[in-house]
């Protein structure tokens, strides 16, 4: 499993009002997106994430985003390590994803590019 990079999410109330900043910090435009009610904006390494609370109260038990190449590869090496696959793979706007807790208990998201 090759792993690409990592995501920071960050949680804001308006995300119109963030995305100047991150765009002038990352050096680059938001790709904007919406899913399950919580408005998103990837912006360089940053996930901005803006919506119901009770959306927010789950996603935030996420620590971060790690991109890799394959996320049906992510799941077999995931598994083989111990992790608990929660969720997925599933297809997203942007590719794929799965959301799988290690054995110390933290959680992370893993993404691909892949339609």
């Amino acid at each position: 499993m090759d792993i690409l990079g990592a995501t920071l999410r960050i949680y804001v109330d308006d995300l119109d009002q963030a995305i100047p900043f991150y765009e002038g910090l990352a050096g680059g435009r938001a790709h904007r997106f919406e899913r399950g009610g919580v408005e998103v904006a990837a912006v360089g390494c940053f996930l901005l994430m803006s919506g119901p609370e009770e959306q927010l109260s789950l996603l935030r038990r996420v620590a971060a985003t790690v991109a890799v190449t394959d996320v049906e590869e992510a799941c077999r090496v995931l598994g083989g390590l111990g992790a608990d696959i929660i969720a997925g793979p599933v297809a997203t706007p942007a590719g794929r994803n799965l959301i799988a807790r290690h054995p110390d208990g933290a959680v992370y998201e893993y993404v691909d590019r892949r339609g």
